[in-house]
């Protein structure tokens, strides 16, 4: 029985937001006297390019445990093949109201409505500066609650120029439930104008900086097979670099009936594995041969991070399962992906094949 499991029980007896709090703390502790190892095992070596990036293995941290880019080398010291922290916002924000995540553990899942709470793009930038990892680094940005819609560009923008020295490759989060309105941003004239101007300003800020950092689009579960195309076509259509799919769902059909199953946010966990895969699956069907897609949601095994594989994705990322099955669950999907990756080298080697 791993570590982990030992000190599970004494977690899931705290409320779930000081639990993650005093987790992230606990783990910052082990990073620095070199314990992580005990319960995470060895980083598994699996390099794969992406992007144009060098990843150390197939399986990342999903944005959202680290909101403020504070513990980026102790995930890193985890075994993680890239880490994505945020969503940062350009002003400092408290987020919503308190208790604002619920554990489900009879589905393995989670709500949260924490709402985009975190100290800001400068103290974010700061912390971030500090971290020591060379690891591939995503960096997660979003709006302001306070900010209009109508301008909810602005806030990406000023974002953008601020992480993007720092960004291996940078994350646009459209699709947390949690922000008022913030998911209209997917679909339509919204979607075009802000993705021709974080195009741009991308551009612009590669010859600034004389190197070109990615950009990646983080999309929902709750999307029908038009939303999904008409985002694939945008993709396509301002060369964006990759996709994230997906983030929480608002469905309930999963767990209803369950305590805390009616509490407003985003469902993560197991519950959206297959709503998650569905997407990966149509956005493959719909993008250029090659083009990047990173699976998150219910990966709780490595089976699970296989499935996303095989569903299309390039790339695999946790969250919630860190929660269920703690830091053991990275080497467990960095395996399974490696061993995947290897049967179909072979596959395609055989007499026969194409």
């Amino acid at each position: 029985m791993s570590l982990y499991f030992l000190a599970r029980p004494a977690l899931f007896a705290m409320d779930p937001e000081r639990a993650h709090e005093f987790t992230l703390g606990a783990i910052d502790r082990a990073a620095d006297c070199g314990a992580i190892s005990l319960v995470a095992g060895p980083a598994v070596d699996d390099p794969v390019e992406v992007m144009g990036l060098r990843f150390r293995n197939r399986v990342g941290l999903a944005a959202g445990l680290d909101k403020n880019g504070a513990h980026v080398d102790a995930f890193d010291a985890m075994g993680f093949g890239f880490v994505e922290v945020g969503t940062v916002t350009p002003k400092p924000q408290p987020g919503n109201p308190r208790p604002r995540m619920f554990r489900l553990p009879q589905r393995q899942a989670l709500i949260n409505r924490m709402g985009f709470n975190n100290e800001g793009v400068e103290a974010f930038v700061a912390n971030v500066r500090r971290a020591r990892s060379s690891c591939v680094l995503g960096l997660n940005i979003g709006k302001n609650a306070a900010t209009p819609i109508e301008h909810a560009t602005d806030d990406y923008l000023a974002c953008l120029e601020r992480v993007y020295p720092l960004a291996s490759y940078v994350t646009v989060n459209v699709s947390s439930p949690n922000t008022k309105n913030l998911r209209q941003l997917q679909g339509g004239d919204e979607l075009d104008g802000m993705l021709a101007a974080l195009k741009e300003r991308q551009l612009r800020l590669a010859d600034q900086h004389r190197r070109y950092v990615p950009m990646a689009l983080k999309i929902a579960p709750d999307l029908d097979h038009a939303q999904v195309e008409e985002i694939a076509n945008r993709l396509a259509r301002h060369s964006i670099d990759a996709v994230i799919a997906t983030n929480t769902t608002i469905s309930r059909e999963a767990v209803a009936g369950l305590p805390h199953a009616e509490e407003a946010g985003g469902l993560s966990g197991a519950p959206v594995f297959e709503a998650s895969n569905n997407v990966i699956q149509a956005l493959r069907a719909l993008l250029p041969p090659g083009f990047p897609i990173i699976g998150v949601g219910g990966v709780m095994s490595g089976q699970d991070a296989v499935a996303k594989v095989r569903a299309g994705a390039t790339l695999v990322q946790v969250y919630t399962g860190l929660v269920y099955r703690g830091p053991a669950l990275v080497r467990e999907c960095a395996l399974a992906l490696r061993r995947e990756a290897a049967q179909q080298a072979r596959a395609a080697h055989l007499p026969g094949q194409a």
